[in-house]
């Protein structure tokens, strides 16, 4: 699918408007969370008064410029009126980070086109970090051009999971595969924001990516990031549905196809 720039322009701008207005926001309330305005949405999924804020500011930025589109953002329900054209909205992905005041949270902002994503964004409101891509257009961190790492295989690279606490079941095949990574990589981190993972993937800064039972809006955007900056994106099964199965493997094409490789094997058996 091939669209014009100028057109992928502007839904960048409104991605990039919203996210900083959403900032404001979260800023402002940072370190400043009280019981009060926490809510527990299921076991260990937790949603504050500022998520949802963050996520009104979003939409109605985006909707007074394209009311005609779809939205799937996290804190509320589906808007689908069967436009081709589809956000997917994380309005602060690492909730739990910022209710404990850890500085590692972002905004994630994407948009599909006929089911292809075509813009994504990520906002770091604490250091004022834009990662931004555009299908075809490459990947860029504060309008500077990023790239994947060069390093292509396990054993020279740093990589970057979360840990599945929604679906403990799957816990014994997934310490396998963190086993397996922890013996031959240089070394594992754990962020707490999907989408701040795949941005410093984007960057370079971790090789590799994976992690399960994610949501779209977790990945969405950091997912074009990864892809335009020289990397490989798919799920468990090395398909391109990873925003339908949660499950994702991101990386540099060495790393991606040996992580690969394990986590089929792992969960084959």
């Amino acid at each position: 699918m091939t669209i014009n720039k100028n057109d992928l322009n502007k839904y960048l701008d409104v991605a990039r408007e919203a996210a900083l207005k959403a900032g404001i926001v979260i800023k402002e309330h940072f370190g400043k969370v009280c019981p009060s305005m926490i809510d527990e949405k299921a076991k260990n999924d937790f949603v504050t008064n500022v998520d949802k804020k963050s996520e009104e500011i979003i939409k109605g930025y985006i909707k007074s410029h394209f009311n005609n589109h779809d939205i799937l953002a996290e804190e509320s329900s589906s808007e689908r009126k069967g436009s081709t054209f589809l956000w997917i909205i994380d309005p602060l992905d690492g909730t739990l980070n910022y209710i404990r005041g850890l500085p590692s949270f972002a905004v994630s902002i994407a948009l599909e086109i006929n089911g292809d994503l075509v813009v994504g964004l990520i906002y770091e409101p604490l250091r004022e970090n834009i990662y931004a891509a555009m299908r075809g257009h490459g990947s860029f961190k504060n309008g500077r051009r990023i790239h994947v790492s060069r390093s292509d295989t396990l054993s020279a690279s740093l990589i970057a999971t979360g840990f599945p606490y929604r679906i403990k079941d799957i816990i014994d095949p997934y310490l396998r595969v963190f086993k397996n990574f922890f013996m031959h990589a240089i070394g594992i981190r754990r962020g707490g924001s999907a989408c701040l993972d795949l941005a410093y993937t984007a960057e370079g800064i971790f090789e590799g990516f994976f992690e399960c039972a994610l949501s779209p809006w977790d990945i969405a955007a950091g997912a074009l990031l990864v892809e335009e900056a020289g990397g490989v994106v798919t799920d468990f099964n090395g398909d391109r549905q990873y925003l339908k199965t949660g499950n994702i493997i991101a990386g540099t094409k060495g790393v991606h196809n040996e992580m690969l490789r394990v986590i089929q094997e792992t969960f084959k058996n």
